[in-house]
């Protein structure tokens, strides 16, 4: 489907650079595909014609058979018009990308031959030039003709169809045979109904093989291509009926090297000896050594850091394996007499004489590299120049790394496992548990290392904890200072007052934190051991919290450093700290770039630059799915994430069961009339609008119909009675009453304030018990106190919260039942407003209601996200962002109203 679309791309205007598509894949993942098949060169020029005679150039996507996978990652289980319309809009991708890199590079030969000038010429010029369209007077006939000789050149280019398929076998010499013996390519067809059917040449000229009466001329055909494709193999076409070509050392080496993938995209399978695809390759390998005790590996209070520079030596190797001075010998005499493939230790090795020369001239010295250059480079994340950047490793492999001590613990990714777990510190009030007191330990070897560590562990596993019997375990000379969202410094407060009293704590926020104070600024952090500020003020005050090196930096919900471009995160990176440590239980919420972004604040460098990150990690991870790639980040930053679930009975026994549960509740006729007036109006206004323009008006639509579904009233913010008009807010209600009867307390979270303004008097009068309201307006001191009254045990049973204000940082485990009333469609985000109540300290089963109006858009996003959760999971998902790129029949399609699912309003009535 990939190929030149056998039904030709419509005609009209091209989109303009940066246009969203037409297609239901998120407008980003399609154009970073775009942009990799150019980058590959993976593209092909075209031509179509309209209805009127119209001729407009293409640069048309020309995917290898690898390639087809992204594609259906990208659609899904689509319909065959979603393929096509998927595939519609790669094609008008890659067309508008070739021609904006083609702004820079006119072809101005085009414009200099004066006269006039031929049908191939305007065809060029149009697919050099911003307007696609083919200019002047054409000839209908010889268009059409014209037309058809490109189509019929680009296919000569693709796989030939048919039964048979060629096959080349690639025979190695015997053992014994001499030195210069020739190698041996024989012709061979497969069966491509059977593959397992395989037949010599021979048989297909003699008429013998069972694969068709066209499978001779399709062998023809195929021996034509691969001419074309693999010019040292034209001999073929020399011989009366071919059957095999001889060929020499070197002449292999480039035919296997240099045409098995061009072969193979063509069609034509290469059946190479099993020892090429193991083949090792000549090359360095690393020895670096640590001490095995890093707390007495003299390391400063600093510590090592990413930056430090560590001792190495060069040692040659064949794949895994280290050359001996009398190997390289051997190897040398073979390049001597010219021999590009030599039999050494039972198997072929390829040998270039550059090569060889560079392995010499380095094995032996000793070297040194950061920390970061030798992990990323024992991963493969860099260039070898990389962990060397003084000198010119001439393209050498590095074929590993051997390490011990530290080092080695951080490359084997073993440290999770191998450091030692810390005892509950004597001056921590209260008892660690095991999974606990291993965190620590890991908080402690990695701090003592200059390392940043990100402490991922899941909601309501004791992250605080962790970092506060760090602190009492492993004291540093100067104070620590804690950067958290402004929700949770009371929290900190709590916590820190709650396990470490012996600790002195000084909060740096409020108005007159500079004023009312007689001391300096710095002389009151010297007398703390805690500073608490938030991620706001480390911007506003940065001068004055940079003015020192802090012995840590702890970063609590550190995705609000998420992204680089900010002044906040900004601010942040440049904090000066002898170590750091981030907790955050999302380290992915939308995007792998966040990721990136708090792993550059923690050990800037490990994971290159965000450019380099996004081409080798994201681009792979997030658009083709690359489960290699994605077990490749996880080792490299594996040694600095540990993440634990509540999940794991192993990790925690004692935590009771979470119970999530989708009510569907039904629309009145009013909510169905309302949305189904949104619905038009939305559609009616998006095929007017394009580009950004039209995101923001679907983003605002899909808005409109969640108040909808919410209650007419929140709609029209008229103020009009509640009661009896809405299937949520009856199920609300009715959930209510059976838990406040049981003697429960409940979490409702809401992502809309002024819904919530207008629910917490009407539940407070329905139920005749005071409801709390904590949303963004509301002062820290008063969120405190709502705190403390709702987890005690006379306090209100019923906490309305603003899904934003009360989406972290906050320990609400008095309720054991939660509800959204209103669907917030990244998972990651309910998850951790749940986590307000699941949550260590939890006794009671928590049951989580999730409230979707039935026949909506909620209720088919909340299909898409059940059906992708384990991918939501693995890279979480984007929010509500790829909806804004839907063409208008696929909106039309996610936000219309099942009318089945309406209430009579008799049902909602009492």
């Amino acid at each position: 489907m990939w190929s030149v679309p056998a039904t030709r791309p419509p005609l009209g205007r091209r989109p303009p650079p940066g246009h969203t598509g037409s297609m239901s894949p998120a407008a980003t993942d399609l154009q970073e595909l775009a942009v990799a098949f150019v980058d590959a060169g993976k593209v092909v020029p075209g031509i179509t014609i309209d209805g009127d005679g119209r001729a407009r150039s293409w640069w048309w996507p020309l995917p290898a058979a690898g390639d087809r996978a992204a594609l259906r990652n990208l659609v899904g289980d689509g319909s065959p018009d979603a393929h096509r319309s998927a595939a519609q809009a790669l094609a008008e991708r890659v067309d508008t990308e070739v021609r904006t890199r083609l702004t820079t590079q006119r072809c101005e030969l085009l414009d200099r031959r004066p006269g006039r000038r031929s049908l191939g010429e305007a065809w060029l010029r149009a697919l050099v030039s911003d307007e696609p369209h083919l200019q002047g007077n054409l000839n209908p006939e010889r268009l059409r003709a014209f037309e058809a000789n490109v189509h019929d050149w680009v296919r000569s280019g693709r796989p030939v169809a048919g039964r048979g398929r060629l096959c080349l076998r690639v025979r190695e010499p015997a053992p014994e045979a001499p030195a210069d013996e020739l190698w041996r390519i024989e012709l061979l067809v497969q069966d491509a109904d059977e593959p397992t059917l395989i037949v010599p040449a021979a048989q297909v000229w003699a008429g013998d093989a069972p694969l068709g009466p066209r499978a001779v001329e399709e062998l023809l055909t195929a021996l034509g291509q691969l001419a074309r494709l693999a010019p040292e193999l034209d001999g073929l076409l020399r011989q009366a009926d071919p059957t095999g070509l001889d060929l020499s050392a070197s002449e292999v080496v480039t035919f296997v090297r240099d045409r098995h993938a061009a072969l193979t995209d063509a069609g034509i399978v290469v059946l190479l000896p099993s020892w090429w695809t193991r083949r090792k390759g000549l090359g360095l390998r690393v020895k670096a050594a640590s001490s095995d005790n890093a707390a007495t590996a003299g390391v400063t209070p600093g510590g090592m850091g990413m930056q430090a520079v560590v001792q190495f030596s060069w040692e040659a190797s064949l794949g895994d394996e280290v050359l001996s001075a009398e190997d390289l010998e051997q190897l040398e005499k073979a390049a001597a007499a010219k021999q590009s493939l030599v039999r050494f230790r039972g198997t072929w090795v390829e040998v270039g004489a550059d090569e060889l020369e560079a392995v010499m001239a380095r094995a032996g010295t000793t070297s040194e590299a950061s920390v970061a250059d030798v992990l990323r480079t024992s991963l493969g994340l860099e260039g070898v120049d990389g962990l060397a950047p003084s000198t010119e490793l001439g393209g050498l492999e590095i074929s590993g790394i051997d390490a011990s001590g530290w080092l080695g613990e951080l490359l084997d990714n073993a440290v999770h496992a191998s450091v030692a777990p810390v005892a509950t510190p004597s001056d921590f009030v209260g008892q660690l548990r095991p999974y606990q007191e291993r965190g620590v330990g890991w908080l402690g070897f990695l701090g003592r290392l200059g390392l940043g560590a990100c402490l991922a562990d899941d909601m309501g596993l004791g992250k605080t904890a962790q970092v506060i019997a760090d602190l009492l375990a492993d004291p540093t000379d100067a104070p620590t200072l804690v950067v958290c969202p402004v929700s949770v410094l009371g929290n900190w407060q709590r916590e820190l007052a709650r396990f470490g009293p012996s600790l002195r704590v000084m909060a740096h926020h409020g108005s007159r934190r500079f004023r009312d104070h007689t001391d300096t600024f710095a002389e009151r952090v010297a007398a703390h051991d805690v500073v608490l500020t938030t991620y706001s003020l480390v911007y506003r005050d940065l001068e004055e919290l940079n003015a020192r090196t802090w012995g840590r930096l702890v970063l609590d919900e550190a995705q609000q450093v998420k992204n680089p471009a900010t002044k906040q995160t900004r601010a942040v990176q440049r904090l000066r700290a002898d170590r750091r440590i981030a907790l955050t239980g999302t380290p992915v919420e939308n995007r792998l770039s966040e990721l990136w972004s708090i792993m550059h604040v923690l050990n800037p460098g490990l994971l290159g630059s965000a450019r380099s990150f996004r081409e080798r990690f994201a681009f792979p991870i997030e658009v083709e799915r690359d489960e290699e790639v994605t077990e490749l980040l996880r080792r490299v930053t594996g040694p600095f994430v540990l993440r634990r679930l509540k999940s794991d009975r192993s990790i925690i026994s004692d935590l009771p069961d979470k119970i999530e549960v989708t009510d569907r509740c039904l629309l009145t006729r009013e909510q169905a009339t309302l949305y189904q007036a949104v619905v038009d109006d939305l559609l009616a206004r998006s095929e007017q609008a394009d580009g950004i323009g039209r995101r923001g008006l679907v983003l605002a639509g899909l808005m409109r119909l969640k108040q909808v579904c919410n209650h007419p009233a929140h709609f029209a913010s008229d103020g009009s009675p509640l009661h009896g008009r809405s299937g949520k807010l009856a199920r609300t209600e009715e959930l209510l009453d059976e838990l406040l009867d049981a003697g429960d307390k409940a979490l409702c979270f809401t992502q809309f304030t002024e819904w919530g303004d207008r629910l917490q008097p009407y539940l407070s009068q329905r139920f005749d018990r005071e409801v709390l309201w904590l949303h963004g307006g509301v002062p820290r001191t008063k969120r405190d106190a709502m705190v403390e009254r709702f987890q005690s045990d006379d306090g209100p049973p019923i906490f309305l919260v603003s899904l934003k204000a009360g989406g972290t940082g906050l320990n609400l485990t008095a309720a054991s039942h939660v509800i959204h009333l209103d669907r917030w469609w990244n998972p990651a985000v309910e998850d951790q407003a749940t986590d307000r109540a699941y949550r260590i300290g939890q006794q009671r089963s928590v049951v989580v209601h999730k409230l979707v109006s039935a026949g909506t858009v909620e209720e088919r996003i909340d299909e898409m996200i059940t059906a992708k959760r384990a991918l939501a999971d693995r890279v979480v998902g984007a929010g509500e962002d790829w909806v804004t790129s839907l063409t208008t029949d696929e909106l039309r399609d996610v936000i219309s109203l099942r009318r089945d699912e309406i209430a009579d309003d008799a049902e909602v009535d009492d």
